[in-house]
């Protein structure tokens, strides 16, 4: 399978992930991937043509698509557009789940189409402004988004099939989301394939068939994503955030800092 596992952290204290898309200035190519968080992309201005388990799905300006849960996807941008993204942890549906912890909604337009796209605007609107009292005003917006996912947009008949591509997919997911929630603790590939029941030798070669990345790189790279996060919004020493994130001494973030980013760690913050 030539796809990768793609890492979703949310925003600061809130339950879920929302940006404007990095495809933004056109000239713009992601290759097949797929995450287990229900991702949307809103797309406000121009278009982009996204591929959802080999099916086109072109968007035009006032139209978005839902990706699912282990939905293998692809995005093509090649003109300039304006696009929110949210992506919403599965998680955040368990009340919802029909079998195998599976949700599943539509990619096909809905009535309520117009009114999705318009709450979803004020959300991002909000979120960027941050004016008093804004957290609790994301929070309803997000909110009612929510409600209009599960009522309007769940499938609530699910093909066999679709729930086995997901379960192969599931495995992984699991095992990537205890690693975001321990990434701090000493983490060696025997203790991980120990807590799943794995061997460590088919635990390595899951990361490499689905992830297309070796554990450790992995989970560097988890670590390093929460680690670039508290460089740019905190003051707390290179040594301190090393600490916080699981690495074993500064010398042992910066190096792997640079190796990723191509620029040491108090480079970065300096020139933020």
């Amino acid at each position: 399978m030539e796809y990768t596992h793609e890492l979703i952290i949310p925003n600061d204290n809130l339950p879920f992930k929302l940006f404007l898309f990095e495809g933004k200035d056109g000239g713009y190519i992601r290759e097949k991937h797929w995450h287990r968080s229900i991702e949307i992309f809103a797309v406000f201005e121009g278009t982009l043509t996204f591929m959802v388990n080999e099916k086109e799905c072109p968007l035009q300006q006032g139209e978005f698509i839902l990706v699912n849960t282990n939905e293998v996807h692809s995005i093509l941008a090649p003109e300039p557009n304006r696009t929110l993204v949210l992506q919403i942890p599965l998680g955040a549906f368990e009340n919802y789940y029909t079998d195998e912890r599976f949700i599943l909604f539509s990619h096909s337009p809905r009535e309520q189409d117009e009114r999705f796209m318009s709450v979803l605007g004020q959300l991002y609107k909000n979120y960027e402004e941050q004016k008093t009292g804004y957290d609790f005003k994301v929070q309803s917006l997000f909110f009612e988004l929510m409600y209009l996912l599960v009522s309007k947009y769940r499938k609530t008949e699910v093909n066999p099939e679709a729930v086995r591509q997901n379960k192969r997919l599931n495995r992984l997911s699991q095992i990537t989301e205890y690693l975001r929630s321990n990434y701090r603790e000493e983490l060696s590939l025997e203790s991980l394939a120990e807590i799943f029941g794995y061997s460590p030798t088919y635990l390595s070669r899951m990361f490499q068939k689905y992830a297309k990345i070796n554990y450790k790189t992995y989970l560097q790279n988890i670590r390093l994503e929460y680690g670039m996060r508290e460089l740019m919004n905190t003051e707390h020493t290179i040594s301190d955030i090393a600490a916080d994130n699981g690495f074993a001494s500064s010398k042992a973030f910066s190096g792997a800092f640079y190796r990723r980013y191509g620029v040491l760690p108090s480079e970065y913050r300096k020139n933020r």
